[in-house]
Order: C-alpha cells, then sequence, then structure tokens
C-alpha cells in the first residue's frame, strides 16, 4: 500500500518548536510564542517575530508562551501557532493532510494526552501519534534504544527534565520534573532582584546563564548586565559573576541530580551496569548549562557526555521515529492503551 501523506515529527517545547520532516531533517526550529491581538483574538506574528514582542507590546497586543512545564496551557492559543508551523512546513495544496508525531512529557496525564492529539487533528494533522519526549531524545541521540541493553538519558528543555532509562525500545525507569531551562532563568531573574534591588528580563537572565552560568564554577568570570534599578525605577548597570550565578542556580541544578540518582537507585542492576560501562548522555537546552555534566559525574561517579546537537536530538528522534511509524504502530498503541 503506498503512503502519499507527508511525515512531519513537532518537538513541542516550552520554550522553542522544532519540526522534523521526513526526508529532510529539522526544517524549522522558532520559539514557542505567539502574538495575539486582544480586541479580535487573532494572531498578529507566531514564533521568531513574535518573541521580540515580549515585553515590549502595546495594550492591545500580548505575546503569549501557549506551553507551560511541557504541556498546553493555552488550547486556542497552541492551535494557532500549531497551525502556522504545520503551515509553513508541508507543502502549499498538499494531496494528503499531514502524519504527525509529537513528543510529550512522560509524566503528563490522560487529558493533557488528549489535548495534544485534539490541537494537531484540529488544524490539519490526518493522524496523529505520541512519543515520550525522553524516548525521541535518546532516538535522536544516537542511543541503541532497541538493543536489551540499558541506555540513560537526561533531556532538560525548557519546562521539563526527563530522566529515564530506556531498554528493548521502551522506557524501564523513568522521572519527569516540571522544570527546566525556563526555572533557571527565573532563578536568575529572582537572585539579581533580591542582592541587586534591580530587575531584569527573561532575555537577559537568558543571556546571563549562557554567558557565564554554570553549574559547577572552575575558572570565575563576570559580566556586565542592564536591568531596572527598583527604588529609582531608572536604567542600572551592575556586574555580576559567574560563582554568583552558580550559587542562584544551585537548588534547581541539586533539584535535577536528585532525580538522576532517584532513577539510579530504581534501575536494574544488570542494566545498571550497563549504564556504568556506556554512560550518560544529556540532551536538551538545558544541558548546555556550563559544567553540568561534570557536575552530575562527579555526584553519581558515572561518565556523562553531552549529545553531539543537544537541542535538536528530540525533534530529529520524533522524526525517525515517525518515519519508521509501520514498525513502531503496535508499541505507540500499546503504550496508548496502557494510560487509559
Amino acid at each position: 500500500m503506498f503512503n502519499f501523506s507527508q511525515k512531519i515529527g513537532i518537538d513541542l517545547g516550552t520554550a522553542n518548536v522544532l519540526v522534523y520532516q521526513k526526508g529532510k531533517g529539522v526544517v524549522l526550529q522558532e520559539p514557542s510564542v505567539v502574538a495575539v491581538n486582544k480586541d479580535n483574538n487573532k494572531p498578529l506574528a507566531v514564533g521568531t517575530e513574535a518573541r521580540r514582542m515580549l515585553g515590549r507590546t502595546p495594550g492591545n497586543i500580548v505575546a503569549i508562551r501557549p506551553l507551560k512545564d511541557g504541556v498546553i496551557a493555552d488550547f486556542e492559543v497552541t492551535e494557532m501557532m500549531l497551525k502556522h508551523f504545520i503551515e509553513k512546513t508541508v507543502s502549499k495544496r498538499p494531496i494528503f493532510k499531514p502524519e504527525v508525531m509529537v513528543c510529550i512529557p512522560v509524566g503528563i496525564t490522560e487529558v493533557e494526552r488528549r489535548a495534544v492529539e485534539e490541537a494537531c487533528n484540529q488544524v490539519g494533522a490526518r493522524k496523529t501519534y505520541l512519543i515520550e519526549e525522553a524516548l525521541a531524545a535518546a532516538i535522536g541521540a544516537g542511543m541503541p534504544v532497541a538493543e536489551p541493553t540499558g541506555s540513560m538519558i537526561i533531556d532538560i528543555g525548557g519546562g521539563t527534565s526527563e530522566i529515564a532509562v530506556i531498554s528493548l525500545g521502551g522506557i524501564v525507569v523513568s522521572e519527569s520534573l516540571r522544570m527546566g531551562g525556563d526555572q533557571l532563568d527565573g532563578d536568575i531573574c529572582r537572585f539579581v532582584r533580591e542582592k541587586y534591588n534591580m530587575v531584569i528580563g527573561e532575555k537577559t537572565a537568558e543571556e546571563i546563564k549562557f554567558q557565564i552560568g554554570s553549574a559547577m564554577v572552575l575558572e570565575d568570570k563576570t559580566m556586565d548586565i542592564r536591568g531596572r534599578d527598583l527604588m529609582s525605577g531608572l536604567p542600572r548597570n551592575i556586574e555580576i559573576s559567574a560563582s554568583e550565578i552558580e550559587g542562584a542556580l544551585s537548588e534547581s541544578v541539586a533539584t535535577i541530580i536528585e532525580a538522576v540518582r532517584s532513577v539510579l537507585e530504581q534501575t536494574p542492576p544488570e542494566l545498571a551496569s550497563d549504564i556504568m560501562d556506556t554512560g550518560v548522555i544529556m540532551t536538551g537546552g538545558g544541558s548546555l548549562l556550563g559544567n553540568f555534566d561534570k557536575l552530575i559525574s562527579k555526584e553519581t561517579e558515572i561518565p556523562v557526555f553531552l549529545a553531539d546537537d543537544p537541542l535538536t536530538c528530540v525533534a530529529k528522534g520524533t522524526g525517525q521515529a515517525i518515519e519508521e511509524i509501520d514498525q513502531l504502530k503496535d508499541v505507540l498503541f500499546n503504550k496508548k492503551k496502557a494510560y487509559k
């Protein structure tokens, strides 16, 4: 039987949406932001263009991030965003509607699963499949997930952190935290506010995280930042150090490491032995935090490696899964039944 419909994989992230198209790889990577006109509830901009409007819009325009902690927080706006990205990816006049696979956090509820499926179906998907984010990340990172050996993945996205041990194509043990890169940005904003009586925006916090942010400082660096003074209300410059940011992030970093320990403690001995030999792979934007892999390795005494392209692993894995959907159908449908 011939299947002429286009197949696309979507990494529907809290911070970014990545779209993988069969035969082309990752064809789109844009922020999960929609600018909406409140007067008529119509989208004005989506993705990169909308992100530029964050914090800079007039009263009747609101820039919304419709996903929170990896799941849909605003259904209507998510539909707008998905429609825009799917239309941007598939051919202008497709003969057949596309088949779509979307990654989801491991710990989401049945209601949240149905919300993702419904959003995709509403915007023109012929069929929607769901895949756990940790499994997609492991596939995208090139791990031998189908083999009878233990593979461990740590995927730190914008809104969620997924830690899982995978064997024979399934997740054996997992932990899903409703926190990720956005939480780290928030930690930096709170620290600057409390210590320096200064307000900074999300973009500045993210820039600090990438420039001097570290889970374990090996070489202290400084950075000049600008924000608004809480007392005077006027712009102000300060110098901030990497060691200060390490302290600001320490609680969230410790929470993720504790989840990693918890997963290792629950892992069957044979699979734990495999992980000791092959190590752990880290993916997702949050894994790029300075020396995060080194700190986890130090705390667990297990080798930890950063994936070759951590930002696109989930999208690539989702895309590879949709390409092989005929072989995976039974597994996916069985998983869906298990959640009911």
